[in-house]
């Protein structure tokens, strides 16, 4: 079913407000620590399948290098996070809803899964990254609701446009992405996957943000290189 992945995210998410806002308060935060750790190595396990769908390694190489080049050139962590200072800035006089709207509104939307995710779900195939997001996203809906109050549920709207939009761009380029570009893209996104998991396991945090282009680098490299 189209947007499968990005409807079950949104349901993790409410289903966290839900829990963070009648118990969140009760759960200790080594418990918190323990469980974003057990999906923390469920995200690494994601990102290594799909890391191993790839054939071509110099396509794979040439994208994360020049997809971080471009990625470094632009800045994209940089304008990420003042956009998200310049939200909070913005808002913060509107008390604690609008943060929390805000705050979980980034947290959910920006990313290499939210991206690859959707992609994923867009060209037909089981939408596991989302389901491991939706995972992760329901969890931090419990602490960000406890704590930031009732606005973080209103992000489930800004979800649905952002996650739903490249679910359905993907399905309308059905025609270039094909099964090598679908595998190559795979690859490059499972990487940054892997990234995103050795920083929630607390081992090492990579300039994930700026190695975004390289996604669609290998979709441009599969098509006029092979």
């Amino acid at each position: 079913m189209i947007l499968q992945g990005t409807l079950v995210n949104i349901a993790a998410v409410i289903g966290g407000c839900a829990v963070g806002h009648f118990a969140g308060r009760h759960i200790s935060m080594p418990l918190r620590r323990t469980m974003m750790a057990g999906l923390g190595l469920a995200v690494l396990l994601i990102g290594l399948q799909l890391a191993l769908q790839g054939t071509h390694i110099l396509i794979i190489i040439a994208s994360l290098i020049t997809g971080g080049i471009i990625g470094e050139l632009v800045g994209i962590e940089r304008h990420l996070r003042r956009f998200s200072e310049r939200l909070q800035e913005r808002f913060a006089s509107h008390g604690s809803i609008a943060e929390g709207f805000v705050t979980a509104s980034l947290l959910y939307c920006v990313g290499a899964m939210a991206i690859m995710g959707a992609l994923q779900d867009g060209v037909g195939e089981a939408p596991t990254i989302l389901y491991a997001k939706a995972a992760l996203d329901g969890i931090a809906s419990i602490a960000l609701t406890a704590t930031l109050g009732a606005g973080v549920i209103l992000s489930v709207f800004p979800l649905l446009i952002y996650q739903g939009g490249i679910t359905l761009l993907a399905g309308w380029a059905s025609g270039i992405m094909t099964e090598t570009a679908i595998a190559e893209m795979n690859s490059v996104g499972g990487l940054l996957i892997v990234a995103i998991a050795l920083d929630l396991l607390d081992i090492k945090r990579l300039p994930i943000g700026n190695l975004l282009p390289a996604v669609f680098i290998a979709l441009f490299l599969v098509h006029f290189v092979l």
